[in-house]
């Protein structure tokens, strides 16, 4: 295996990470809506990522700064190519963080209320534009053979790719309710599992459809694995949720999202950027590739500084672990109406 090949594999894993972390974070702040009943409901679940969910977003920086040091080719095409849905992403995640700060500066229903809006929907939007984006990546797009991308934005809007963010969206609100009935005491905590076994069901069944549409496309022995993987995990978590084992639906919701990803990466090595235009002139692993000396160089780098960032961010859930519920919230009182704001 040849450094580039490694750093396709560390892209991935990074690539990985990143939707383990954020995919709960972003189906938290999709659940604000239909799973909180009133302001205190909300600030609990808000809570439950309040300590993490700037780390997770770590995994996003480093996965865009790898791909440009180690294939400078792949990156413009993708971030020239994907323009307009990266930008809406990075606007989301954007507002998503300041809403997060912002919320609780002051104590005016209506303050409150527009961030909590805000929340919801830069949670939604990037979650399903992830799909879209990763979708089009393995399904191939319109390159040139200057290795420039020459479709539209209308383009990425294919079927294949608005199934491929219906999966994120709904995978990741599973594993986001998931994490509400892991992290949560009280009714909240049921209504959590209730809406996991909704949230599940939706994504076993567009899952299925598009793992499967993606292996018969471009699909390898491999990649038959992890899509194997990736199905017996979702039912092993949909199993673990009804019988109320929170923990063990976790990590199977996570090992979900871990084996789809894998499989995408998978089915589109050697390749980083097919084009549809001619099998020519797609990006690979070795056309796309930064020298040899910068890509020693970046292992070298990633050797020494991963597990520290890694411990680092352990220590952090491990610090944040115990559950949390309305009557940890100041000024909560139970006999107040509910709001419905």
């Amino acid at each position: 295996m040849q450094l580039h090949d490694v750093w396709f594999v560390l892209i991935a894993v990074l690539w990985i990470g990143y939707f383990f972390l954020e995919g709960f974070d972003f189906g938290i702040g999709v659940l604000t809506k239909p799973l909180a009943r009133n302001t205190s409901e909300r600030r609990v679940l808000i809570n439950t990522i309040g300590p993490v969910w700037d780390g997770n977003e770590v995994w996003l920086l480093t996965a865009g700064g790898a791909t440009f040091a180690a294939f400078p080719d792949w990156y413009a095409t993708l971030f020239s190519g994907f323009y307009i849905p990266l930008l809406i992403i990075l606007v989301c995640l954007i507002i998503r963080g300041v809403a997060f700060e912002y919320r609780a500066k002051r104590d005016g229903a209506r303050w409150q209320r527009n961030w909590e809006e805000a929340i919801f929907w830069t949670s939604l939007l990037p979650a399903f534009l992830w799909g879209v984006a990763f979708a089009n990546i393995v399904r191939g797009v319109d390159i040139d053979a200057q290795k420039n991308y020459v479709g539209t934005f209308w383009d990425l809007l294919n079927p294949y790719a608005l199934l491929g963010g219906l999966v994120t969206l709904s995978l990741f609100t599973f594993h986001g309710a998931v994490f509400a009935a892991l992290k949560t005491v009280g009714e909240i905590r049921e209504r959590a599992r209730k809406a996991a076994l909704a949230a599940g069901l939706a994504t076993a069944v567009l899952a299925l459809v598009f793992l499967v549409w993606t292996q018969a496309d471009s699909g390898n022995g491999r990649s038959l694995v992890a899509l194997v993987i990736a199905v017996l995990a979702l039912l092993g978590a949909l199993a673990a949720n009804q019988i109320g084992r929170e923990g063990w639906a976790f990590v199977l919701s996570g090992a979900t999202i871990v084996a789809a990803v894998a499989m995408l990466f998978l089915a589109l090595f050697p390749n980083v950027m097919p084009s549809t235009l001619n099998d020519a002139w797609s990006l690979t692993v070795s056309n796309a590739s930064s020298a040899s000396y910068t890509l020693k160089l970046m292992t070298i780098v990633a050797a020494v500084f991963t597990p520290l960032v890694l411990l680092y961010q352990g220590w952090t859930y491990w610090v944040f672990r115990k559950r949390i519920g309305v009557q940890h919230i100041p000024g909560h009182h139970p006999a107040t109406p509910i709001d419905q704001a």
